[in-house]
C-alpha cells in the first residue's frame, strides 16, 4: 500500500481524523461504529448486519492472518468501509489466499489507517454512533460534514430487505474444522425454515450440526408460505438496521406464534419482541464485539458473547406474555426473552459466533429440545 495516499474520516459533528488510505480509494459514507473484537475481522467483513456502516476496529493490528474464503459469513462484503490503527502488510496464516488490503481493493471497499483509533472510539463512546464520510484529505472538510449529515440515519431504515436472499434455498453444510473434515453433523431429524434478514452462514452451519434440515427463505416470505413447508421450527435471523420498519415481518412472526417453535437471533430477537407487543429503541453507540458479558437470569451463569446490533428491546415495555431471560451486564439491556406460554425464545447476541466465543452455542440445543417436545419429525428425514 502506498503511504502517499492520505485520507480523512469526517463525522457529522465536524470532528475529523486524518490517516492513510488502503483497500479501495473511493469515498464511503455510513454510520460510524466501533468493534472491540481481537479476532474475526473477516467474519465482520462478511456480516450483513454491518450494511450501511463504517466499522472501526479497536484492536491495534488487523489483517495478520489474511483472507480465507471459507471463513466468510456471507457471499460478499456489506460494510461501507473499514478503519484500523494499522493493517498488517503480511498475512501469515497457511490458509489465506490474499491480504486484507488486496481483498478490500478487489471488493471496492475503502479502508483508512494510521489515525488515532483510541481517540475516535472515545469520541463515539461519549457522543454516540454518528454518521461519517471517508474521502481524500484534499477534500474540503466543510463539504464532507454536509455529506456526512446527508447520510441516511439507521433509525427508520429497512436494510434487511436489501440484504436478504431473493429466492429460497437449502443449506446442508456443517461447521468446518481446520482439518477440512467438518464437524460431524447429526442425522437431519427436524425441518427448520430460516428467515433471512441478513443471516450469517454459521447460524445455518450450527443448525445442520444439531440435526436440522435447513431451508432459507427471503425476508418477505409470508407465514402461510412458511407453514406450507411444514417446518418443525422457524429461526428469525440476524440482520441490519431498525426493526420497527419491518412491519410485514412482524406480522408474519405474529401469525407463526403458537403454530411452530421459534428461535430469534439479534434482529430476530427484536422482531419477536415487537410481535409480542414490546417496543425497541436505538442504542447510543450499539454493541459490537466478541466480549460482551450476558447473565442467564434462570441459572445465574455468565456467558461471554459476540454481539452486533444498534437497537435493543425496551424491557419496561414487555407485556405479561413475555419474560426477560438474559441481561447484558455492561449496560443492563435486555439480552434475551421468551414467551411464557408459547414455544418461542430469542437472544440479543450471536450463539453461532464465529470465530467465537462459543459459550452460548447451547441455545441451538434448546431450540432442538423445543422442536422435539412440540413438533413432529420432518417428513422424509433420517431418524
Amino acid at each position: 500500500m502506498s503511504q502517499a495516499d492520505t485520507g480523512v474520516l469526517v463525522l457529522e459533528d465536524g470532528r475529523s481524523f486524518a490517516g492513510q488510505r488502503f483497500g479501495a480509494r473511493g469515498d464511503a459514507g455510513g454510520e460510524v461504529v466501533f468493534n472491540t473484537a481481537m479476532t474475526g475481522y473477516q467474519e465482520i467483513l462478511g456480516d450483513p448486519s454491518y450494511a450501511g456502516q463504517i466499522v472501526v476496529m479497536t484492536y491495534p493490528m488487523i489483517g495478520n492472518y489474511g483472507i480465507t474464503p471459507e471463513d466468510f459469513e456471507s457471499s460478499r462484503v456489506y460494510l461501507s468501509a473499514l478503519v484500523v490503527k494499522e493493517p498488517s502488510r503480511v498475512a501469515s496464516n497457511w490458509r489465506h489466499e490474499r491480504t486484507l488490503d488486496a481483498f478490500l481493493a478487489d471488493q471496492r471497499i475503502p479502508g483508512l489507517w494510521g489515525l488515532d483509533t483510541r481517540a475516535l472510539v472515545r469520541h463515539l463512546r461519549d457522543r454516540g454512533a454518528m454518521r461519517g464520510i471517508i474521502a481524500d484529505a484534499s477534500t474540503s472538510e466543510a463539504s464532507l460534514v454536509e455529506r456526512a449529515r446527508a447520510v441516511p440515519s439507521m433509525a427508520g431504515q429497512d436494510l434487511a430487505s436489501a440484504v436478504s436472499t431473493r429466492s429460497r434455498y437449502e443449506w446442508t453444510r456443517p461447521r468446518m474444522r481446520l482439518d477440512d473434515r467438518g464437524v460431524p453433523a447429526r442425522p437431519a431429524r427436524f425441518r427448520v425454515v430460516v428467515y433471512d434478514f441478513g443471516v450469517k452462514r454459521n447460524i445455518l452451519r450450527s443448525l445442520v450440526d444439531v440435526g436440522c434440515r435447513v431451508t432459507v427463505v427471503p425476508a418477505s416470505t409470508s407465514a402461510a408460505e412458511v407453514l406450507a413447508l411444514r417446518p418443525d421450527g422457524v429461526v428469525l435471523s440476524n440482520g441490519p438496521g431498525d426493526p420497527e420498519p419491518l412491519r410485514e415481518a412482524v406480522k408474519n412472526v405474529r401469525a407463526l406464534l403458537g403454530q411452530v417453535p421459534i428461535f430469534g437471533i439479534c434482529l430476530g430477537h427484536q422482531l419477536l419482541a415487537l410481535a409480542g407487543g414490546a417496543r425497541t429503541f436505538k442504542l447510543k453507540f450499539g454493541h459490537h464485539g466478541a466480549n460482551h458479558p450476558v447473565l442467564d437470569q434462570a441459572t445465574g451463569r455468565v456467558e461471554i458473547t459476540s454481539q452486533n446490533h444498534g437497537f435493543a428491546v425496551d424491557p419496561a415495555s414487555l407485556p405479561a406474555a413475555l419474560e426477560q431471560t438474559h441481561r447484558n451486564l455492561n449496560d443492563g439491556t435486555c439480552a434475551g426473552l421468551r414467551f411464557r406460554d408459547l414455544p418461542a425464545f430469542s437472544v440479543q447476541y450471536h450463539p453461532e459466533a464465529a470465530p467465537g466465543p462459543h459459550d452460548a452455542h447451547y441455545l441451538f440445543e434448546r431450540f432442538v429440545d423445543l422442536m422435539r417436545e412440540g413438533a413432529r419429525p420432518c417428513l422424509g428425514a433420517t431418524t
